[in-house]
C-alpha cells in the first residue's frame, strides 16, 4: 500500500466515492482499502478507524481494536514508512460493518459539509519532511487519548474527531482543516485532563471521610 510519499491527489467528490464504496458489494476490509484509495491509504484508514469513536454510534466493542490499529499506522508514519503494513488478521477487519445504516449517513454528511467548504491551502507543505512524521505523532497522541478515556464518558469523542478532521485535511489537501483537527484534538485532551483531575480530587475528598 502506498503512503504519503507525494502530494495527495485531491478528490473533488470524496464523500460520493466513499458513499459508493460503503454501499456497493466491494471488499470493506482494511485490506480492501488499497483497491479504491491506494494513494491515500494512510489518511483514509485513519478517517475510517477513528470515525467509530468520533461518532455516537454502537460499535459492538470494535472501537478499541480500531484505535489500536490506528496507533500502529501512526507509528509507521512516524518511522517514515512508505507503505502501510498490518498483520493479516487486522487486514480482515471489516470497517464497513460498523459504518453502515445511519452511521454511514452521518459520516458522509459530515465529510460532505467539510468538502463543500474546503479548498487547497498549504498542501505542498503537508508532504515535506518531517511533516508526515509530525502528523503521525499527533495522530498517535490523539488516538491514545481516545483509547484511555473512561468508557461511556464521551471523552474519547473530541480526540477521535480531531484525527478525523486531520485526515480530511490530508485527503482534501487543506492545511486549514489540518490545523482545525489539531485544535479539536487538543481541546479533547484538555477536557479529558480536567475530568480526570476532578474525578481524582472527588475520590480523594471522599476517602478523607472513610
Amino acid at each position: 500500500m502506498k503512503a504519503m510519499a507525494k502530494p495527495i491527489k485531491r478528490q473533488s467528490d470524496f464523500s460520493g466515492e466513499l458513499h459508493t464504496w460503503l454501499k456497493d458489494g466491494r471488499d470493506k476490509t482494511l485490506g480492501g482499502l488499497n483497491d479504491v484509495f491506494a494513494e491515500k491509504t494512510f489518511a483514509i484508514a485513519f478517517l475510517l478507524l477513528m470515525a467509530l469513536p468520533a461518532l455516537p454510534i454502537p460499535t459492538g466493542g470494535l472501537t478499541h481494536l480500531t484505535e489500536i490499529i490506528a496507533m500502529l499506522l501512526a507509528l509507521e508514519l512516524i518511522a517514515g514508512r512508505k507503505s502501510v503494513w498490518l498483520p493479516k488478521r487486522w487486514l480482515k477487519v471489516d470497517v464497513g460493518k460498523a459504518l453502515s445504516g445511519k452511521a454511514a449517513g452521518k459520516l458522509i454528511g459530515f465529510i460532505g459539509w467539510f468538502e463543500r467548504r474546503s479548498r487547497q491551502r498549504w498542501n505542498g507543505a503537508m508532504v515535506r519532511t518531517p511533516v508526515p512524521s509530525v502528523i503521525g505523532f499527533i495522530v498517535l497522541t490523539f488516538t491514545v487519548a481516545a483509547f484511555v478515556a473512561p468508557p461511556f464518558s464521551g471523552l474519547d469523542t473530541l480526540p477521535a474527531l480531531g484525527v478525523v478532521i486531520i485526515s480530511l485535511g490530508l485527503i482534501l489537501e487543506d492545511g486549514l482543516l489540518l490545523i482545525m483537527g489539531i485544535l479539536v484534538g487538543i481541546l479533547g485532551i484538555g477536557l479529558e485532563i480536567v475530568a480526570d483531575t476532578a474525578a481524582y480530587n472527588g475520590i480523594k475528598h471522599l476517602l478523607q471521610y472513610v
